[in-house]
């Protein structure tokens, strides 16, 4: 199983990602990423990336989809590499373009990466 650890359900994902992650991993589980206040100390962010640490090794996933906050994700990847569980991220084609003055950006998923 994967655990989907990112502000993107996997329900939104679009077909292409969910095809990869179904083909690789057989099923997809989602946990929500936590909300981290930019003040948040790294004591803070640490002691919350333990916590994570120990829900993730409860589900026991095959891997970990791991995007959000980068100093949380920093911890959190270090401390499920060395409980030897994979940890990966999506890459994509950010593909932007200016519409009435607005620019809208839409990304194309391309593939899984490990940390």
């Amino acid at each position: 199983m994967l655990l989907n650890l990112s502000n993107h359900p996997s329900t939104r994902w679009t077909g292409k990602q969910k095809k990869t992650a179904i083909v690789h991993y057989k099923t997809v589980k989602d946990m929500s990423f936590p909300q981290i206040a930019p003040i948040a100390s790294k004591k803070e962010v640490k002691k919350l990336a333990k916590v994570y640490f120990e829900k993730i090794q409860k589900s026991t996933p095959f891997a970990v989809h791991l995007m959000g906050e980068m100093t949380f994700t920093y911890a959190l990847v270090k401390k499920l590499k060395k409980a030897n569980i994979p940890c990966i991220a999506s890459t994509t084609n950010r593909i932007v373009e200016e519409k009435d003055g607005k620019k809208i950006v839409q990304f194309e998923f391309v593939q899984f990466r490990a940390y």
